[in-house]
């Protein structure tokens, strides 16, 4: 009797547990188990991307427009995704240009050279003729390119897509546990509101300083 007990109970578990992940998916997102730290005291913001990835470059559009009037207590970080060899060349590009404060210049301009020009961009040389025909800085771009700063944060990169389990790309993550991925590009960024007042909700509201007496 006390088998058949226990039995029913982990077949109710089991069905619930199933129920509250249908449910999730319904809604646009899933749960990251176990959930991630988080790198900022405001609600993360985590986009999984590759350049070369159509799915990403269609977001991309929608993406940007929603971070030009996101929430104040909202902070987007973008990762280069690497699934193979083949892509680190893009991921050194990426932090490159943001440790020369040239991200916003040349991140629209990389979707546009993957996706649409079908531009050559798998070495270091193609990459530096590239970003030199944008105003770049060839010499400081390929210090930047081959830094020991630039080896950590690859590494550093590898080891989130291997902690959040990123399997494709785009995929955003929202406070290190609500993962939104596969779906079309308005209503990702629908789901990624919703998600983020769940995560609102989660953050402890910060108390207004007294005013001294």
């Amino acid at each position: 009797m006390k088998q058949l007990f226990k039995t029913l109970v982990v077949a109710v578990a089991l069905l619930f547990g199933n129920t509250a992940c249908s449910e999730e998916a319904n809604k646009g997102y899933t749960l990251l188990v176990p959930a991630q730290p988080t790198s900022t005291q405001k609600i993360e913001v985590l986009e999984f991307f590759f350049y070369g990835c159509s799915h990403c470059f269609h977001l991309h559009r929608d993406l940007t427009a929603w971070e030009k009037t996101m929430p104040k207590d909202v902070e987007l970080t973008f990762v280069p995704t690497i699934f193979r060899g083949s892509w680190e060349p893009m991921a050194r590009t990426f932090y490159a240009m943001d440790a020369l404060g040239q991200r916003t210049q040349l991140h629209d301009v990389l979707y546009k050279a993957w996706n649409v020009n079908n531009v050559d961009l798998s070495d270091e040389v193609k990459i530096l003729d590239f970003v030199g025909a944008h105003g770049v800085d060839r010499a400081k771009f390929s210090a930047a390119y081959n830094s020991f700063t630039m080896q950590s944060k690859v590494t550093r990169a590898k080891q989130m897509i291997r902690s959040y389990g990123i399997s494709g790309t785009p995929t955003l993550v929202v406070d290190g546990k609500y993962v939104i991925t596969g779906l079309q590009p308005a209503d990702t960024i629908r789901v990624l509101n919703e998600v983020i007042a769940l995560a609102r909700k989660a953050h402890p509201v910060e108390k207004a300083a007294k005013p001294k007496k």
